[in-house]
């Protein structure tokens, strides 16, 4: 069968909702942090809070996986979509209800060291990274299935500027909302109104992205998908079966080396940002969260990671002729030590414009992180009849390190950091040096 291209709007259409999902993604990353600190949670505890987000992906994406590879529900649902239509309905509910927790009559109980607002805020919490994470596979998912190996760098790009513009917007929603007169404190123990709006705003492009996605493509039928990926050819080619999992073995090994450090680095960035920004921008004490100066630097850190999006962005431009001069290899440690020094500067940092600057260098790192594992992965597995299950699999070398991290994250500020939030920053920059030395283990087969 011939692999027939797809129009820009055929390739735009399958990746439009991933805006919507990035959005909720945004204010997941950028304010959890803040939300639990405002609930009561000790510096210390902020990490554990972590957990779940990757936790519920590593569990997550390999079932969605491999159940929509397996699955076909009619021309209207298909076998991706499905998915990405429950993940989405069940992401608007839960971020109308998380940005709420610390108003509900809730008998003030302490258990295990949490409060019942916390508590109800993790139960949102695991209820919304499992929601994301179920929209969010099936959008890596259907370029995978529908789109010619000519054509994935475009979708895969596509997709990748409607991440970084659905990150800025999340980002910024809390200070926009605040400069248009929405209040940014609130009693001690409540999260404030900015901080909700952006969640309700978010939910609601949410949704309204992912439905366009659902009706805007439609997904192969089992035979059609069959034929376009080879899959009907005779199973006596057991020798090149055999050679392809091993490659696959041998490029999730290498690659998930890297992962580790890479993706330890980004959870301590945004579990310690806030605080960090905080303490040495805002002049906060490191006691009251309700404080003016730490939701402010919550408002700020929205905009920091906006400017890191921004830096990724145009990183990820520049990527082409850094891998021209130097090969992935190379341009891939590059990119990690830039994203270094961007993270260790934030220690040394006390005007928040200057952030701008080490903010705008940790998106080298994300540029990076981004496009280079996927492109080695997809080559890998290409052909594939479980390249859901596969890419869901993959999914566990980001998972893993962020669960490592979040458990150690406490020990670390308390014994390493010497309870200074912004020494966890040169933690995640340790991390990818690491990172980038690690790079020159993984090895590349010609056709990558």
């Amino acid at each position: 069968m011939t692999k027939r291209d797809l129009s820009f709007s055929q390739l735009f259409n399958l990746s439009f909702g991933f805006f919507g999902v990035q959005i909720a993604y945004a204010l997941q990353s950028a304010n959890i942090s803040r939300i639990f600190a405002t609930l009561g949670a000790d510096p210390h505890q902020l990490s554990f809070f972590w957990i779940l987000p990757p936790l519920m992906g590593m569990i997550v994406q390999p079932i969605v996986g491999l159940l929509s590879d397996k699955t076909w529900f009619g021309k209207f649902f298909g076998r991706r979509k499905f998915y990405l239509l429950i993940g989405a309905l069940i992401a608007v509910a839960v971020m109308v209800l998380l940005p709420n927790a610390g108003d509900f009559s809730f008998e003030q109980r302490v258990w295990l060291g949490l409060n019942s607002a916390m508590w109800f805020g993790l139960m949102s919490l695991m209820f919304l990274d499992t929601s994301i994470n179920i929209a969010m596979q099936p959008f890596k998912m259907m370029v995978g299935d529908m789109v010619n190996e000519k054509q994935k760098g475009t979708a895969y790009a596509i997709q990748s500027a409607l991440c970084n513009a659905g990150s800025v917007m999340g980002y910024l929603f809390p200070i926009f909302f605040t400069w248009i007169g929405i209040a940014n404190t609130a009693p001690e123990g409540v999260i404030p109104d900015s901080v909700k709006w952006s969640f309700y705003v978010g939910a609601a492009i949410l949704i309204l992205c992912s439905l366009y996605t659902f009706f805007a493509v439609e997904e192969m039928d089992p035979q059609e998908y069959a034929e376009f990926h080879g899959l009907n050819k005779k199973a006596e080619d057991q020798t090149e079966d055999t050679a392809n999992q091993a490659t696959i073995v041998r490029a999730f090994i290498t690659v998930g080396l890297v992962q580790f450090f890479c993706w330890a680095a980004f959870m301590y960035m945004w579990t310690y940002s806030n605080g960090a920004i905080a303490e040495n921008c805002f002049g906060w004490d490191g006691l009251n969260a309700a404080d003016a100066s730490f939701q402010s630097a919550g408002n700020w850190v929205g905009v920091v990671f906006c400017v890191q999006a921004v830096g990724s962005l145009l990183w990820a431009a520049f990527l082409p002729k850094l891998e021209h001069w130097f090969g992935n290899k190379g341009a891939y440690a590059i990119s990690l030590i830039v994203g270094a020094i961007g993270f260790i500067s934030v220690m040394f940092v006390h005007n928040q414009y200057v952030l701008w600057l080490s903010y705008a260098l940790i998106g080298a790192a994300w540029a990076a992180m981004l496009a280079l594992p996927f492109t080695i992965i997809t080559n890998a597995i290409s052909g594939s009849k479980h390249m859901g299950a596969l890419l869901g699999l993959f999914n566990c070398t980001i998972c893993i390190p962020q669960i490592v991290a979040a458990l150690c994250g406490g020990l670390l500020l308390k014994y390493i950091c010497a309870h200074v939030q912004a020494g966890m920053l040169v933690v995640a920059g340790v991390f990818l040096v690491l990172g980038a030395a690690c790079v020159f283990l993984i090895k590349e087969d010609k056709k990558e």
